[in-house]
Formats: C-alpha cells, sequence, structure tokens
C-alpha cells in the first residue's frame, strides 16, 4: 500500500484538507477578509439606513441611495446623494456617524478591541490582518497598537468636539451644540467630510476656529496611526526612538503637500469674486488654508468647487488623487507611493540604478508595488471615468465635473462640483464600486481575488532586447 506523501514543510501554504477544517472566515487570507468585512458593514449600513425611524417624515430612500449613502460613511467619503441633516432622522444620523467611526478605524481593528475587551486570545492570524489594515511593518506589538489606536483616536476626536462646541453650542444650543460638535469632529479626523449643514460649512468661511480646529482633525487623522506613534515615542525620547524613514517621508510629503495645496488655492483664487475676492486679507488666507487642507481626502469646503477656475480644479484633483499618508483614515494612492514613483522614475532619468531615500537605498519589491498601486487606480479612475461619461443623460453636467465626481469618489474625498445629486442611478452605482476600491486599496482588492503566492522552481533567462520608451 503506497503511504500519500508527507506535506512539504517548507511550504508556507497549508495543505488543501487542514484549510477545508477551518472556518469559513479562519481561511480568508487578509486581504479577502478586508474586502468581505467592508462589505458587510455597507449593506448592514444600508439595510438600517432604510428602516423608517432612520427617515424624517416625507422623506424617502431608494435601495441604491440607501446604499450610495452607506458606502461614501464606510468608506469615509463624504459623497452624498441626500443631505444628512434633512433627509435622517438622529437614529439616522448616529447610523451614519458609527458607520464613519467604523469604516475609519476599520473593523478588523475594532474586532481586535473587543476580543481584548472580552480576554479573549488574539491568534497569529488576527494579528496579521490587524497589522495589514493599519500598515503596521511588523507583527509584534500589534495588540498593543490596538489599543492604542483607538485611545488616541476617541481622545483627539473628543478634543475637537470640545474645541468645536465653542461655535456650534451657542448657534445651536447646549444639547444640539454638542452633538453637532461631536459629529463634525468624528467626520473631520476620519477625513469623511460629512456636515449636518445643507451647505456644508460654506457658513464659516469667516470662523477661525473652524477655520484651525478642522483642518487639524483632518491633518491628524491623515498622518497615519504609525507616524503618529513613531512622533509621539520620538518626542519622548529622542535618543532612544528616532523617527524611522518611513514617518520622515510620510511628514515631509505631508508638509509640501500642505504648503503647496494652500499657496496654489490661494494664487490661483486671490482675485476670484466668487471664492478668495471678497474676503478681507486674514479670512483670505483662513480660507486658503482651509481649501489647501481639504483635498487631502476630507472632503469639507467652506467655498463653493463649482465657482473655482480650471487652474484650481487641476490642483485639487492632484492633491486628491495623491491623498494622505498609508496606514490613516484617508484614501489616495498614498502620499509615500507617489514620492516612489517620483523618486525612481527621476533616478531613471539620472541614470542611477538605485533610488535613495535618506541615505538608503529603497528596494526593488517596494518600487514595484508603489508602481503597480499607481497603475491600478489610473486604470480604475480611467474606466470610472469612461463609465460616467457613458451613462450620462444629463446634458447640464460639463466633463470637468464628472471627472472631479471620479477622483473624488476613487481618492474617497467626498468634495465635489454640486454634482452628485445629478446623477443618475447607473452613475451612482459606479461611484459606488469606486469609492469601495479606493477605500480598501486597489492592490489590496487585487491580491484578495488572486491565487495565493506559489513558489516555483523554474526561473527564465532576461530578456533584454525590448526597448522602452
Amino acid at each position: 500500500m503506497t503511504r500519500p506523501a508527507a506535506p512539504d514543510p517548507r511550504s508556507s501554504e497549508p495543505s488543501a484538507a487542514v484549510r477545508r477544517r477551518r472556518p469559513l472566515l479562519a481561511r480568508l487570507r487578509p486581504p479577502q477578509l478586508i474586502a468581505l468585512t467592508f462589505a458587510l458593514t455597507i449593506l448592514v449600513g444600508t439595510a438600517l439606513l432604510l428602516l423608517p425611524v432612520s427617515l424624517e417624515p416625507g422623506q424617502r430612500l431608494s435601495v441604491i441611495q440607501a446604499l450610495f449613502m452607506a458606502t461614501s460613511a464606510v468608506c469615509v467619503t463624504g459623497l452624498g446623494v441626500v443631505d444628512v441633516g434633512t433627509t435622517f432622522t438622529p437614529f439616522g444620523e448616529v447610523v451614519m456617524l458609527l458607520l464613519i467611526q467604523v469604516g475609519g478605524l476599520g473593523l478588523i481593528t475594532l474586532g481586535t478591541l473587543f476580543a481584548l475587551a472580552l480576554r479573549r486570545r488574539v491568534g497569529i492570524t488576527d494579528r496579521i490582518q490587524v497589522a495589514q489594515q493599519v500598515s503596521a511593518l511588523e507583527l509584534g506589538g500589534v495588540v498593543r497598537l490596538v489599543r492604542t489606536i483607538v485611545l488616541s483616536s476617541v481622545l483627539v476626536e473628543l478634543a475637537g468636539t470640545m474645541l468645536l462646541a465653542a461655535v456650534f453650542v451657542p448657534q445651536e444650543g447646549l444639547g444640539r451644540g454638542l452633538y453637532y460638535a461631536l459629529f463634525h469632529a468624528v467626520s473631520a479626523f476620519n477625513n469623511a467630510g460629512f456636515s449636518l449643514y445643507a451647505t456644508g460649512l460654506t457658513g464659516f468661511v469667516t470662523n477661525p476656529l473652524i477655520n484651525v480646529v478642522i483642518p487639524l482633525l483632518i491633518v491628524l487623522g491623515g498622518m497615519g496611526f504609525l507616524v503618529q506613534l513613531n512622533v509621539l515615542a520620538h518626542l519622548r525620547n529622542r535618543r532612544r526612538n528616532r523617527l524611522n524613514s518611513n514617518s520622515k517621508l510620510s511628514l515631509t510629503m505631508m508638509g509640501a503637500l500642505l504648503l503647496i495645496g494652500t499657496v496654489g488655492f490661494a494664487l490661483l483664487e486671490w482675485n476670484n469674486p466668487a471664492t478668495l475676492g471678497t474676503l478681507p486679507l486674514g479670512e483670505r488666507l483662513l480660507a486658503a488654508w482651509f481649501q489647501g487642507v481639504t483635498p487631502r481626502t476630507a472632503g469639507f469646503n467652506t467655498l463653493d468647487y463649482s465657482v473655482m477656475g480650471y487652474g484650481t480644479l487641476f490642483l485639487t484633483i492632484l492633491l486628491m488623487f495623491i491623498g494622505a499618508n498609508p496606514g490613516s483614515t484617508g484614501g489616495g494612492i498614498k502620499t509615500t507611493t507617489f514620492y516612489v514613483m517620483m523618486a525612481s522614475a527621476w533616478g531613471m532619468v539620472r541614470g542611477s540604478s538605485d533610488t535613495t531615500l535618506f541615505r538608503r537605498r529603497i528596494n526593488t519589491t517596494t518600487i514595484l508595488r508603489a508602481t503597480t498601486v499607481g497603475l491600478l487606480s489610473l486604470g480604475l479612475v480611467n474606466l470610472g471615468f469612461l463609465l460616467l461619461l457613458l451613462l450620462n443623460t444629463n446634458k447640464d453636467i460639463l466633463f470637468v465635473q464628472l471627472f472631479f465626481e471620479t477622483i473624488s469618489a476613487f481618492a474617497t474625498v467626498g468634495l465635489s462640483m454640486n454634482t452628485t445629486p445629478l446623477l443618475n442611478t447607473g452613475q451612482e452605482a459606479v461611484l459606488i464600486v469606486l469609492m469601495f476600491l479606493g477605500r480598501i486599496g486597489p492592490l489590496t482588492f487585487a491580491v484578495a481575488f488572486s491565487r495565493p503566492d506559489s513558489r516555483t522552481l523554474v526561473r527564465y533567462p532576461a530578456e533584454h532586447d525590448i526597448l522602452i520608451g
């Protein structure tokens, strides 16, 4: 009788028999679980928003509209086919708020926290899933990392609530004012951009507190959890805890993009009477600062984007596409991805075989990963934009409006040229897919539905006769 061959101990993949004995969720790889949990949360949110208790009397939502709003909240985008403040009851608004919070922190992160609260053991598989969702570079200390992420996020949101209460309480009353402050603080920190006001924050364009607190919350949320922790550790003990290369690059890119956004917006809109042109000097600078920050996937605005110049719209589109730092509540292709792509291209132009960063060489795998993310993102954006054009039946919607909407959805920003409510059902479905893929990341989605990595013993010779450029 022939014995079955023993499994290869070097194989990283468990046998088919072992995989079949596992529970369904345990068989999923981290990218698959991330995609599944976000999808299930969106479906639950859709069902809750369709309940009569979620809607104001006389308001109705179609299934696609509820799905759109739930997707926008979970993917912390901020685009809306209906107005949150007038369509939903307080119950529906709280549902939106919870979807924003869960989408910002990530379901797996929160699930691990609940497991800790119940004194359950967090296994290696759970640690891998959490590490992938928050972009942790190492598995060590993931459990402690989750505690710190959730606690620090709640503290920042509460601090933002207390500061914003100074604006909303005098205007809305004590209870309603505190609720408005909490909603906008959570929405800002999670880079969601949802507002309870029908006109967004345009009524606060001259309010200094709104123009300072909201952007600071956006910046903190878009900084990245691991960067925040590395900076705090460095400030506590500079000799022992140095800033790593990821933190240095993330902070450098963040500062550069904030400066480019603020200065660029001020220069391009300074004399536009519909935006900055009629404001006093100090308020012009505040408004330029606010609009310079918010394209980094936040979605709030104190000025109307539909009356801005084409140069400003182009700058905003570029900033939206780049997005925030990795491991943050923001979207886009991420600042580090953009840098690695540009640096590798510049190195090639200069004839250098290596791409360097802070006197360190960036490995080839990182460069290929960044290039893959960039190309997949460009492909999805172009495909989504083409579908919006093909499905468009409203001749009053301009070409630039649809392109702006496409980038805003994919980068989970939420800015709009007042176009979203004008879209038809097919176009709404396209944006739903773009928001979902943009939130979980195109590379994560591709890996989730690809075959597991299989090692091969065959490696073909290199080909040097292909001409490029």
